[in-house]
């Protein structure tokens, strides 16, 4: 039976699913700039590498209500066709291969003209537990809801009779049409040119040194070989990040199951869809403080990675970014650190307002003891 490969994440909720032959790059959000007449679900623009790129709302694309979003949120950007966008989602899951069996093309819902409902959704997909919409790209990006009858109160057969209605059916024609283009939100469109009005100070210089990160991408002449990515991430309320092209994926913890006569830095198995996965704290490597484990963070979120034939979970705080750093901004580890951990760094940078250490995360695995070899 053929598979393709599609791109799970969620939004609001749900699980969605788009062909990843289309997909060209996902990163966090950055701070977006406002387009003024552009479609409502169009929320901005940003410079990716010298190309502008606009940027969908899915939830208003949806004609949900608004929401804030936050700084865990992520962009993918879909080429199709001729068309480039980056979508916001809540969260990337992971890429799924999915047999045609296994994808139920449309649904009847026992009511005439049914498949006028679906505009966005192609089909849905069975995944273990999980039930999947995969989206139609081409109704995603191309469908104007103004054109269908489906999507207004006032249909092109009546259109004409408008001038008859009386005044309270007018008013509450107004309010429909004004709450399908607000998505029942009436600040979105005075507030639109205002990227995240909600956001912390904080928050806020993470959305802009993203999007500063991937403006600078393209100012110099080879990208390739003066940027790096990397996933930024806290422990003990520190920045830290370790090369993007080592990170398989990130994935909540649900549950661990210890490992007995281990060190305290084996944290325990996981079983991440059927694969076994050793979770690790690399805070004693790092001469960092363990009290932390008593916090309502810990245990919560994981990295995967794959350093050579070594797979395994680093547990960490809070999964913050990810961003395109230009190796001329990547200063060498102070002097002054004179501790066991400094060998670990391979520099540091300014993130946002505060400093992160780069980790050299195959040293760190291979010589930092992580690596439990005796037999149990």
């Amino acid at each position: 039976m053929e598979t393709k490969p599609y791109l799970i994440f969620e939004q609001n909720g749900f699980l969605c699913g788009i062909e990843a032959c289309y997909v060209r790059e996902i990163f966090f959000l950055p701070e977006l700039t406002a387009i003024a007449e552009a479609p409502e679900d169009i929320v901005g623009a940003i410079d990716l590498r010298g190309e502008i790129l606009p940027v969908m709302d899915l939830n208003l694309r949806f004609g949900y209500a608004w929401q804030e979003y936050s700084v865990t949120d992520s962009t993918i950007v879909i080429e199709w066709q001729e068309s480039k966008v980056g979508i916001i989602v809540n969260q990337v899951r992971e890429v799924k291969e999915l047999s045609e069996d296994a994808i139920t093309p449309q649904l009847s819902y026992g009511r005439e003209n049914s498949e006028a409902s679906h505009h966005f959704v192609a089909g849905l997909a069975r995944c273990e537990a999980d039930i999947i919409m995969l989206l139609n790209l081409d109704h995603l990006i191309r469908y104007s809801p103004e054109k269908s009858e489906e999507s207004w109160p006032v249909s092109p057969s009546n259109a004409g009779n408008q001038e008859t209605a009386g005044e309270a059916e007018t008013e509450n024609l107004h309010s429909q049409i004004s709450a399908k283009l607000l998505g029942k939100n009436p600040t979105i469109l005075s507030n639109r040119h205002v990227f995240c009005p909600q956001a912390t100070p904080e928050e806020k210089a993470i959305f802009q040194s993203r999007t500063n990160n991937l403006r600078r991408q393209g100012e110099g002449e080879n990208d390739a070989a003066i940027n790096m990515s990397l996933a930024v991430f806290v422990l003990n309320g520190e920045y830290f990040s370790i090369p993007l092209d080592l990170v398989r994926e990130f994935t909540d913890i649900k549950q661990v199951t210890p490992v007995p006569c281990t060190p305290d830095r084996i944290v325990g198995n996981m079983n991440l869809r059927g694969e076994i996965v050793t979770l690790i704290d690399i805070r004693s490597v790092l001469n960092m403080s363990l009290n932390i484990l008593e916090t309502e963070n810990y245990l919560s979120k994981a990295i995967v990675v794959e350093v050579a034939d070594l797979v395994a979970g680093i547990v960490v705080d809070e999964i913050l970014d990810i961003i395109y750093l230009n190796v001329s901004e990547i200063a060498a580890v102070p002097a002054a650190l004179h501790s066991p951990n400094r060998e670990y760094l391979r520099g540091t940078a300014i993130y946002g307002e505060k400093m992160m250490a780069i980790l050299n995360l195959q040293k760190l695995l291979t010589k930092g003891g992580l690596v439990v070899d005796e037999e149990v």
